[in-house]
């Protein structure tokens, strides 16, 4: 993995959510287009929780808050595969930050 600047105090915090268990929410604003931070992982070949599927044939565990991003079919934030997390709508402070799944999710 490449290094990546670390997001010193990322706009997010953990709660209980309205979705699902716990959640991850805005902290303050974040516009469309910003960077919310990068997610620490490990590879993986096993399905289970707070497992990314990029590809059909690769995974990662995510190990810190950012697995607390829960599905929406209305998604306001993308996973990227350069272990990113971008806005893709504005979110407003104490928003859930979601993302989609896809179809076969849950």
């Amino acid at each position: 993995m490449s290094k990546k600047k670390k997001i010193k105090n990322a706009p997010v915090y953990v709660a209980d959510s309205k979705i699902h268990g716990k959640g991850l929410f805005a902290a303050k604003n974040i516009k469309k287009g910003d960077l919310i931070g990068y997610f620490k992982h490990h590879k993986t070949t096993v399905d289970g929780p707070y497992v990314l599927w990029l590809e059909e044939d690769l995974a990662y565990t995510v190990e810190d808050d950012f697995k607390y991003i829960n599905h929406s079919k209305k998604a306001n934030a993308a996973y990227y595969d350069d272990f990113t997390i971008m806005a893709i709508k504005k979110i407003n402070k104490d928003d859930e930050i979601t993302h989609n799944y896809g179809s076969d999710w849950g």
